[in-house]
């Protein structure tokens, strides 16, 4: 990995704006910049300091703009680092990037300034990934579990974990020195104790990647019923947009739409489904089809009846909809053609009352959905799991400890022993970083925005 040269990227998104911010790193960052900059001598100025000036190439004024420095180690990277903030034209970025690549800079890969802040030790893997969590974070929920990883609470938690095992796995090899006297310097019953310990934290992390995953990525809500109750029509209720074709043709649904909304900072996935039936069309019989997949990958099915539906007619599909195991919510809609006689009669089966073509109950459908999945209740200031990567390595970490409590229950020989932790300390050290290889380092931060 080259990490001696100097990079360069527009670290604002690309188009025309008010301005944009250009940012070198590398140990020429601010010799380069002060090649083209007229104004201080930017070689000379302190760190975490602003100067204004013009940008030229030879002669010919590019841009007036500000130019931060950051000075080593001090800085996001730990290398010098220059941030050039000019005005966001499209034309002026382009130059700007060619004259400082012409002097010797490189163009940066995605994610190649987060790597480099990795590699220089300014934070562990897991708290790089946080990076890129927390600048797509869309919701309030989302961004207060990135944000709590990206400080570290995650890491400690595994370091406090990596560091006792070391301490075991030492004694372990000290024991293989001294083999011939045949000697124990690690308590196997202390060892015990402390898989324990850490099995039990490793349980509520891995028990925590649903919740995690959810705030992260959006809670998958299924809007599920038979053909024409209006799913399509709550959909765009509920967006406040025309996102589905509506109309009075059973089966206008024939394949999933999705869409999300923000709802108290909580990011719901929405997926409208076509309707459940049994239907001689080999195309809308596949969109049924895919209905009861989605159901089933749902956390939470919002199940629509209407006002054709008798009570009883309810209850028999509620029963098969329990047979999927998903939690649900009963939706009755146009119920503004129901008289109260007639809504009486569904009190047995809790069900909420709507209209979406005139949007009642829409809020109060918002206010349902909040309280049924339950997530106000999660505290995001504790520890998280929201990535697919670490909840992997988290299950290895646990299958080799498991090994490890086998061999001190059937006595093995020490290198065994030491064998087992050390695979256990290898995938602890995987979602830090501790362990790495360079497929790994590449599969993460390739998947970065350039200029990060």
């Amino acid at each position: 990995m080259y990490t001696t040269d100097t990079i360069i990227a527009l670290s604002t998104p690309p188009g025309s704006g008010a301005i944009g911010v250009i940012r070198l790193s590398g140990p020429d960052a601010i010799t380069l910049t002060n090649e083209v900059f007229a104004g201080k001598d930017l070689t000379k100025q302190a760190s975490h300091t602003l100067h204004f000036g013009l940008i030229k190439d030879d002669e010919l004024i590019v841009d007036e703009v500000v130019a931060g420095l950051y000075v080593a180690p001090k800085s996001y990277t730990k290398e010098n680092v220059v941030e050039i903030s000019c005005h966001g034209s499209n034309y002026i970025i382009q130059q700007i990037l060619n004259l400082l690549i012409k002097k010797g800079a490189r163009a940066a890969k995605p994610g190649e300034f987060t790597l480099r802040a990795f590699l220089n030790g300014a934070f562990d893997l897991s708290q790089a990934e946080a990076v890129a969590d927390l600048i797509a974070s869309d919701s309030k929920a989302s961004h207060d579990v990135a944000l709590q990883q990206m400080r570290g609470g995650f890491s400690s938690e595994l370091k406090e974990l990596r560091d006792q095992l070391i301490h075991f796995a030492s004694m372990i090899e000290l024991e293989l020195d001294f083999a011939e006297e045949d000697v124990e310097f690690a308590n196997r019953d202390q060892l015990k104790a402390l898989i324990l310990r850490i099995n039990s934290v490793l349980y509520r992390l891995i028990s925590s990647f649903e919740m995690g995953n959810v705030l992260k990525n959006g809670v998958p809500i299924v809007i599920a019923g038979k053909p024409n109750v209006g799913k399509s029509t709550l959909l765009n209720a509920l967006l406040n947009e025309d996102r589905a074709i509506v109309s009075d043709i059973a089966g206008t649904t024939r394949d999933t739409i999705e869409d999300e909304l923000n709802i108290n900072g909580i990011i719901f996935r929405f997926i409208d489904t076509a309707g459940i039936r049994d239907t001689a069309d080999i195309i809308e019989a596949k969109g049924v089809e895919r209905t009861l997949e989605r159901m089933k990958q749902a956390k939470l099915i919002m199940y629509m009846a209407d006002a054709l539906q008798t009570p009883d007619e309810l209850e028999e599909q509620l029963i098969d909809l329990k047979k999927i195991g998903i939690p649900y919510l009963a939706i009755v809609n146009k119920a503004d053609l129901f008289t109260d006689e007639q809504k009486a009669a569904f009190a047995k089966q809790e069900v909420l009352f709507l209209s979406a073509k005139e949007n009642i109950g829409v809020e109060e459908l918002k206010t349902a959905l909040l309280a049924k999945v339950n997530l106000h209740s999660i505290n995001t200031s504790e520890t998280l799991v929201s990535n697919v990567r670490h909840v992997q390595a988290l299950r290895n970490t646990e299958t080799a400890l498991a090994n490890v409590l086998n061999n001190i229950d059937n006595p093995v020989t020490s290198d065994f022993l030491a064998m087992d932790i050390k695979q256990a300390l290898h995938y602890l050290g995987e979602i830090t970083g501790a362990v790495t290889t360079d497929d790994l380092l590449e599969n993460i931060f390739s998947k970065f925005c350039i200029g990060k």
